[in-house]
């Protein structure tokens, strides 16, 4: 019982930062409309935060000190620009091969920095993930042979932004599949599992400009 406290303790160090990134984001964007990247930059000063916390006790654990000023500082620049190399290569270096067709490249740099955070950051849980859709426009809706959607989050909103994403589910372990759903959803995404011949897992992003959009 004791191994398995530490590893759960150990397991949560290592999650906490992401998850305070991620669900932080979508919190202040959810309730305070603050915009895309303000959102997002709170998210990540909490990141910062917590990470700065950690360095400080490893480093009080091995010198019995707290540090000076300039010790100080120099642990809050250094988790500042983890965190800041992190999203960057979050929100920009997707890889081709988690997206089902290079037309998706374009459409993932207009998909909502937060939803792009949380996809590269599952990518990491799971390398095998396949984005099928991203950013669509109504006439995509007729060229699939389907009733156009008024209230997609597809679309491209007010900011320029689609706020909704869908990831391969067909020909995966269903346990994975679960693993997806329960990661998405954890992390305050809202997530709608398409069944069928399409079988996908529809996720997206609470939108103000479409508060019941989906």
């Amino acid at each position: 019982m004791g191994i398995l406290f530490k590893i759960l303790r150990v397991v949560l160090v290592i999650v906490l930062p992401f998850f305070l990134l991620i669900r932080g984001s979508i919190f202040i964007h959810a309730n305070y409309n603050l915009g895309a990247w303000v959102s997002l930059a709170g998210g990540a000063t909490l990141t910062a935060l917590i990470l700065f916390i950690y360095m400080t006790f490893i480093y009080r654990r091995f010198t019995k000190k707290f540090g000076d000023r300039d010790n100080l500082q120099r642990r809050s620049l250094f988790a500042i620009a983890l965190v800041g190399v992190y999203c960057a290569y979050g929100l920009f270096f997707i890889s081709a091969g988690n997206m089902k067709s290079p037309a998706l490249q374009k459409e993932i740099t207009e998909l909502h920095p937060i939803l792009r955070m949380g996809i590269s950051t599952f990518i990491l849980i799971d390398k095998k993930m396949i984005i099928t859709d991203a950013s669509r426009v109504p006439e995509d809706y007729k060229k699939m042979g389907l009733k156009t959607a008024n209230k997609s989050l597809h679309y491209n909103q007010k900011d320029g932004y689609a706020y909704a994403i869908d990831l391969r589910t067909n020909g995966r372990f269903e346990t994975r599949n679960k693993m997806m759903e329960l990661y998405f959803s954890v992390l305050g995404f809202k997530i709608l599992r398409h069944v069928g011949t399409e079988d996908h897992l529809h996720v997206s992003l609470y939108c103000h400009y479409r508060p019941n959009g989906r």
